[in-house]
């Protein structure tokens, strides 16, 4: 339950190494240390901060990209590995529940990856952005629908998304319908200019008053010298600066705190979870407030394979099914398990299009 919970929050503004990935870890771990010492039980950290976000891919035409897009391949951490190890043991010595964006290397692709660390330092959930945004499509493969989840935590339920996610409703819904008390929002900082966060602000915002939930929002940032760094062309430097709204939003849509502009800085505000059912009282939008057989979301939530085996023959198709299929000439779906599609057929169009096809 949520009720007479107090959970102090810190939403983390900091920049990183452009230069050495151990020196944005590092960074990682000092913050943890000094919001934790601000008695603060849950941390989160800008969109794919370790090692840096590709700002690279904003700025540079795809063909003089090559060198800083390997670059981010060497420097890109695996999940679970040394950076894992090293944030689970700060979450469990400072017994926080931490939300960190890394750039995630899976053999030859590149993901953006959010990790939710639990309080006792295990990993709780391991989910990547569906849908990387215009430049960022150049450097991110595409997460699956299991990273749309809401996992139970020692401060309570808690998902997470990333920057544009906020923008498709039926992912929002997907946590919500799960019954997310806390939301983690990341996006990169330091991009498009003051825009960017104004339109960040709403968005938290509106989710937080449509999910009542609470909304923790991280955003990077790049010093000048960085932004010299990753723009050598001086007319292209604007589109490195603004875009911070770093802010920690009530269930009721109001700001917690002032939220952080343009600089580093690390905002704590404390969040009543209380107030979660004071809102959901008047609007609950996966509840009393639904109408689920009007309109309902569509989620498929397995974890996507590469490889699935054929159904090679008639006697192949009915073995598979374990239930008594109906004697019919029309095709059916069956629940192919190993053999089949690898996963259960619901009907879905494309399971409809592959038990035809074979």
């Amino acid at each position: 339950m949520s009720e007479n919970r107090i959970v102090r929050a810190a939403a983390v503004q900091i920049a990183p190494d452009l230069d050495r990935p151990e020196g944005t870890l590092e960074r990682v771990l000092n913050a943890i240390d000094e919001a934790a010492a601000k008695g603060a039980r849950f941390m989160v950290f800008p969109e794919t901060f370790v090692p840096y976000y590709p700002y690279f891919s904003f700025v540079l035409p795809p063909a003089l990209q090559g060198a800083e897009h390997l670059k981010l391949y060497e420097r890109a951490p695996t999940v679970p590995g040394p950076l894992t190890q090293a944030v689970a043991a700060a979450a469990r010595r400072h017994g926080a529940v931490i939300v960190l964006g890394v750039n995630e290397r899976d053999h030859g692709s590149l993901y953006n990856t959010q990790l939710i660390f639990d309080a006792d330092g295990a990993l709780k959930l391991k989910r990547r952005k569906i849908t990387p945004t215009y430049h960022e499509r150049m450097i991110w493969g595409q997460g699956d629908g299991a990273g749309l989840d809401v996992v139970e935590t020692a401060v309570g339920r808690v998902g997470a998304l990333a920057c544009w996610e906020h923008y498709n409703p039926l992912a929002r819904y997907a946590l919500m319908a799960r019954h997310e008390e806390i939301h983690a929002a990341q996006f990169p900082g330091s991009l498009v200019g003051q825009i960017f966060a104004d339109q960040m602000e709403v968005t938290i915002r509106h989710h937080a008053l449509e999910a009542a939930c609470f909304v923790v929002n991280a955003t990077g940032w790049l010093t000048d010298e960085q932004v010299a760094q990753v723009c050598p062309d001086e007319r292209l430097r604007g589109a490195c600066r603004g875009g911070n709204c770093t802010a920690i939003v009530s269930p009721e849509g109001k700001h917690l705190a002032d939220p952080l502009g343009p600089g580093e800085g690390i905002l704590i505000a404390d969040m009543d979870l209380a107030l979660v059912t004071k809102r959901k009282r008047m609007m609950d939008s996966v509840g009393h407030y639904a109408r689920p057989e009007l309109l309902s979301l569509l989620h498929d939530d397995r974890p996507a394979s590469f490889v699935h085996q054929p159904i090679r023959s008639q006697t192949d198709f009915r073995s598979l099914d374990h239930e008594q299929q109906p004697a019919s000439d029309e095709p059916s779906l069956v629940s192919a398990g190993r053999g089949g599609l690898g996963r259960d057929a619901d009907g879905a169009p494309d399971q409809c299009l592959a038990v035809l096809r074979r």
